[in-house]
Formats: structure tokens, sequence, C-alpha cells
């Protein structure tokens, strides 16, 4: 009998930055093992990551962005990460409240930057 937690399979997702003389990001590319649509390195503009580390139970970020990323495309990416969030965190707790009121704050920051209409309530 297995185990639920037992590692049966294991998926390999692969980041690639390119980096500038100064050591700033000038290509970014990814590629996930498991996915269709990238059976190859794929570039694209910016990336955010977060792990919770399991022993110090601390959140590490790493955050880049091309010098391409325009700050309309910034303001696109960052509305729409945390659309998901807002999501995901509904999912992972079930807190309809608060989930909600992330997602009245996400649909605020749409209308702030203008990726997003207006909410005609």
């Amino acid at each position: 009998m297995s185990n639920e937690n037992e590692v049966v399979k294991s998926s390999e997702i692969v980041y690639r930055v390119g980096l500038n003389a100064q050591g700033i990001p000038v290509k970014i590319e990814w590629q996930a093992e498991e996915s269709p649509d990238t059976p190859e390195l794929k570039e694209c503009k910016a990336i955010l990551l977060s792990l919770f580390d399991k022993d110090h139970r601390d959140t590490y970020k790493i955050d880049l962005w091309t010098t391409e990323m325009q700050v309309a495309e910034m303001d696109k990416f960052m509305y729409q990460t945390l659309r998901g969030l807002s999501d995901t965190y509904h999912k992972a707790t079930n807190n309809t409240e608060l989930a909600n009121d992330m997602r009245r704050f996400v649909q605020y920051f749409g209308e702030k930057t203008e990726v997003a209409p207006k909410d005609p309530k």
C-alpha cells in the first residue's frame, strides 16, 4: 500500500536568466518538463517565485524582470498575479470573506492601472 506523501515521480521546471554586464536580467527563459506547450526553453519577460521553507517556516522570493518589461506590462502582470493569488488563497483556505476582500483590492488595482474595466457597481 502506497503512502500519499511518498514520491513516486519527479518533474523538473527550469528557469534560465541571462544577465548583462551590470548583472541585470536581459533574458529569462523557462521550461516545464510536464508541459506539452513548453518542450524547449520559452522566453518570458518576468518571473515571480515564492517558496515557503519547510524548516524555517519563512518565505523566500525571487522577483525578476527584464529590461524589456514595460510599466504597462508590469501593471498587467501584477494584476493577473494578484487575481490568481486571491483564487489560490481561497482554494487553499476556504476563507471566502478574506478572498473576496483580496479580489476587491485586485479590482481596485486593475482599475487604477487601467488594465481592468471599471466595476459597474
